[in-house]
């Protein structure tokens, strides 16, 4: 849907656009010109690694991450783990990497960075085994596709964006089919707590998650399945979200691709702020994991709204804009379109401040008329849920109106319980009641709502606009690792030298080779 109803100059919008690129241009030269541990790993994930070593006195270790580890250890990086990989595949006459991960374990293969015929023979094979990997992408795209065209769509926007969080993937399942029978559009299993700091990816289906639900490449599966199936229930195509995000965003970006789920959370700068994850670390695997979603054809889903949960909404309005900007242009640079760009704002003014639907508004407006192909996620109040759950359930009402008279796309379902419980069955039930009353009595509202040129909604969006501008004029002239430094976004300082996983980047050699980057950066 798109409207133009704030007036907006198009200079300035193209001037914004155009500071976010230079902002934007240092650090995606950066992610260039260096890998990570975790876009390693998902490399040889889609080469069809998998499972784990059940043996380690610690827990299971997957063998992926074995082996990156070791010819980490023994040859280095510098060059990518293909290399070493498949020519030590080779050298020993093994069948699988699987079956090298277990040598691997056992100290039986030492790896090295092959030269000459013996270089060009693991490149040939490792591209063929990557090649196969995103071909099994591209057919659960196709899937996802011919699914959509059998099924249909939900018969009117906003979608309704629903969080299980069970912790047990079994129970997940119970809950998400019953609030699609409820409702529901897109099913989100939220991860477990703190699961965005584990430098591995835990194998098999999980039940004892905290808060959330591990994020496997199992329960990823058992998922979609059961999605599938009350998908043909309900007649309508019910996609499943979960959490590219923290220490292993592109292997999950990868299982998610090999599992056909339809949205990721995925945002250019979260895993910095809110989990203190190393800056540099972070840039390169967003860059990789966006390449990915963009073959799969996943909607990502950018975390702008958890700025609003440590500064405030009224005076950090702007920061939520040039953190917009930036990620699409992350997005563009890594082959990511619009209609996959599932950009994230927020409704957490404090209801006591005056007028503060009206900022709202504003604020959904300009997100609205900035970006209007892109498939936007409006996040409902919780930094003002205080236990009061009659005033709670009345704020979600007014967050579902500002969705439908702005045009929104994506609806996150707000709780009465936010932030104070994990919500029940029955607080996700009413949630949904309260979401479908509004969506039915407002109809389409939207084309009856017209905005006074010189009213205060109008006036906000062209001030926050143009906040956003010297913000984004600041960020070109000191940098943005600079800026993230300084505490411009969330108010968290983090340097660009430090954070968790700073150890597990690596500078690309000039001999560097990644066929799933150069599949990916191609298109083929």
């Amino acid at each position: 849907m798109t409207m133009a109803l704030l007036d907006l100059d198009p200079t300035v919008v193209a001037t914004a656009r155009k500071l976010a690129a230079r902002a934007a241009e240092p650090v995606v030269s950066i992610a260039k010109a260096h890998t990570t541990v975790a876009v390693e790993r998902a490399t040889l994930r889609l080469a069809g690694i998998t499972g784990a070593d059940s043996t380690h006195r610690a827990g299971d270790v997957p063998w992926v991450n074995r082996v990156i580890d070791t010819v980490r250890e023994q040859c280095g990086l510098e060059h990518g783990v293909v290399l070493p990989a498949f020519h030590a595949l080779r050298e020993n006459n093994i069948a699988t990497l699987t079956e090298l991960a277990e040598a691997t374990a056992a100290g039986q293969v030492r790896f090295t960075v092959p030269a000459g015929r013996d270089r060009d023979r693991a490149a040939k094979a490792g591209g063929t085994a990557v090649a196969k990997g995103i071909k099994t992408v591209d057919r659960n795209r196709a899937q996802r596709d011919k699914l959509v065209t059998k099924l249909g769509d939900p018969p009117q926007r906003p979608w309704i964006y629903l969080i299980v969080a069970t912790g047990d993937i079994d129970e997940d399942v119970v809950q998400a089919q019953n609030a699609a029978r409820a409702g529901a559009d897109v099913i989100a299993v939220i991860r477990s707590t703190g699961q965005s700091l584990l430098d591995y990816v835990p194998e098999g289906a999980t039940h004892h998650g905290f808060a959330g639900t591990y994020a496997t490449q199992e329960n990823f599966r058992i998922m979609r399945a059961a999605l599938d199936d009350v998908s043909k229930e309900v007649g309508r195509y019910v996609r499943l979200t979960n959490y590219a995000s923290g220490l292993c965003m592109p292997e999950i970006a990868v299982l998610a691709g090999l599992q056909r789920l339809d949205m990721m959370l995925n945002d250019s700068m979260y895993g910095i702020l809110f989990r203190d994850i190393n800056p540099i670390r972070t840039f390169v695997d967003q860059r990789f994991s966006r390449q990915v979603h963009a073959r799969a054809g996943i909607i990502i889903n950018t975390g702008e709204d958890n700025y609003l949960t440590t500064a405030d909404a009224v005076d950090a309005a702007h920061t939520v804009t040039v953190s917009q900007l930036l990620n699409e242009h992350f997005a563009h640079e890594a082959g990511l379109p619009d209609h996959l760009l599932g950009l994230g704002h927020a409704f957490e003014i404090n209801p006591k401040v005056p007028d503060s639907f009206r900022l709202e508004l504003a604020h959904a407006l300009l997100a609205r008329e900035l970006f209007p192909d892109a498939p936007l996620k409006w996040m409902p109040p919780t930094k003002h849920m205080t236990g009061d759950v009659f005033n709670g359930y009345l704020l979600d009402g007014f967050f579902n109106l500002a969705g439908v008279l702005t045009g929104q796309s994506i609806l996150l379902v707000g709780m009465m319980t936010e932030a104070v419980v994990t919500p029940f069955l029955s607080d996700r039930d009413l949630a949904l009641a309260n979401v479908r009353y509004v969506l039915n009595a407002a109809g389409n509202l939207a084309e009856d709502f017209r905005p006074s040129p010189d009213g205060l909604i109008v006036k906000r969006a062209h001030q926050v606009l143009g906040e956003a501008v010297d913000l984004l004029e600041r960020i070109v002239d000191d940098g943005l690792l600079n800026a993230i430094a300084d505490g411009t976004f969330g108010l968290m300082k983090r340097p660009a030298d430090q954070g968790k996983g700073a150890d597990g980047v690596v500078e690309k050699a000039d001999e560097y080779f990644n066929p799933a980057s150069e599949l990916l950066e191609a298109g083929e």
